[in-house]
């Protein structure tokens, strides 16, 4: 018999190319992919801004204090878009088809999104502006969690200091806020508006896992679509239960309804382009470039509410951009099991993968990369002898 026996070396590294200068390296971090991830981001942080002043000036200057009616107006125009899309449609992309199949998993989707925007809102009336900010970004390692059990990412070292520069730049707006006495909306019972704050965000959480795993498995279309449909009934049922009273004290006029038109409009941009990004990156990502948007409000209540500036807010947006760009400039990776993702769609149609040749009847887990930019490999050349 006959063995034959292979070595594999490493070739001299003194032999190779010389190492690359400071700016290559920074070219290959700061790719295209990254630049435009960055930037869809900060569209979507100009939107939840554009959001928060209409907001602002509905509650102060004309004590409209109607967020169940704000989030329904939203629920409306998803319907009247993205439902009705679902309806004319034909074959499983049916509205009819998708109800049959999970209509109680969205159900309970709708049903998580509209409360946790009730939550956050709500807790505006009770707690300082300063601990929103501060506890919303419990949605961040509430998605990192989630995203690890169910959506089964892995992520890197790279990745956790990331997202631990984006909180401690939040942290630095708050101490500038504390230090500028912008100590607005304290309540009697901050302690309960700080728990609201806190479980918003926890649905926050859950919502965006959910609509990143939909987006990326099943359609942007059938998301919103039914965003559109659970969100106007629960909305509407909730509303005539608790803002009705609310709604007959607003002294309408054409301000108001521009600003109500205004903040629906956002938020139906808002709702529309997220899940772009997140098809495109992951909840994680999209929350982490969310973390902006209070900054981008606070430059703007400089010139619209004369607001106090220090230098802190510019330290805070600029640790939070490079959070951004340590966490996207690396990739995650998905440890796929073939029985996770059979768990929403409930269709069995699509027969499954052959098993390999060498090991029958044996499912093996594959590992799929899912990164904004590729990664050049940095294996060594080698040589077989």
């Amino acid at each position: 018999m006959i063995s034959v026996v292979s070595t594999v070396e490493s070739v001299p590294r003194g032999t190779g190319t010389p190492a690359p200068s400071i700016y290559q390296r920074i070219r290959k971090v700061l790719t295209r992919d990254l630049l435009v991830t960055l930037a869809l981001g900060q569209v979507l942080s100009l939107l939840i801004c554009a959001i928060g002043l209409t907001s602002k000036y509905l509650a102060d200057d004309f004590h409209a204090n109607t967020p169940v009616f704000q989030s329904f107006l939203n629920y409306i125009l998803l319907f009247l878009v993205y439902t009705t899309t679902l309806a004319v449609r034909q074959g499983e992309g049916n509205l009819l088809a998708i109800l049959k199949q999970r209509w109680w998993k969205y159900m309970i989707l709708g049903l998580v999104d509209i409360e946790a925007n009730y939550l956050i809102l709500k807790a505006y009336q009770y707690t300082t502006l300063s601990s929103v900010q501060l506890l919303d970004c419990f949605v961040i390692p509430v998605v990192l969690l989630l995203s690890w059990f169910f959506l089964l990412v892995r992520y890197k070292a790279v990745h956790f200091v990331g997202a631990g520069l984006c909180l401690l730049g939040i942290g630095c707006m708050v101490g500038a806020d504390v230090l500028l006495g912008r100590q607005q909306g304290l309540g009697e019972q901050k302690l309960f508006g700080d728990l609201l704050v806190l479980g918003g965000a926890t649905l926050y959480g859950i919502s965006n896992v959910c609509e990143e795993f939909i987006v990326k498995n099943l359609s942007r279309v059938e998301f919103l679509g039914m965003m559109g449909l659970f969100g106007s009934f629960f909305s509407g049922i909730q509303l005539a239960i608790m803002e009705h009273k609310e709604l007959l004290k607003v002294p309408w006029d054409w301000q108001i309804g521009l600003l109500y038109i205004g903040f629906s409009a956002f938020m139906f941009c808002l709702y529309s382009f997220m899940p772009v990004v997140m098809k495109r990156t992951s909840a994680t990502s999209v929350n982490l470039s969310l973390l902006t948007a209070d900054l981008y409000s606070l430059f703007c209540g400089l010139f619209l509410f004369h607001y106090k500036f220090s230098g802190l807010y510019l330290l805070s947006f600029f640790i939070i951009i490079l959070g951004l760009v340590l966490y996207s400039s690396s990739s995650t990776y998905v440890a796929q099991d073939p029985r996770v993702y059979k768990q929403f769609r409930n269709t069995g149609g699509q027969p499954a993968s052959d098993p390999s040749p060498l090991s029958p009847g044996i499912l093996e887990p594959s590992v799929t990369y899912t990164s904004l930019s590729l990664e050049p490999g940095d294996e060594l050349p080698v040589r077989v002898a």
